[in-house]
């Protein structure tokens, strides 16, 4: 179950720094938009996971 957060995060994490690259910005910048966009696919992931296991 701890692989769907895992993969929600890194997909987040590649997602922020794909939008900050097309956006221009520079190496901070887009670490940053990782970071953010990492945290916000890792929770939504710890509420699938949540949705999930109750499901089951």
């Amino acid at each position: 179950m701890t692989m769907i957060i895992l993969a929600a995060l890194v997909f987040g994490a590649l997602t922020g720094w794909g939008v900050a690259r097309r956006r221009g910005g520079r190496g901070l910048d887009q670490l940053q938009y990782a970071a953010g966009y990492g945290i916000a696919f890792g929770i939504l992931g710890v509420f699938v996971t949540i949705l999930v296991s109750r499901m089951v």
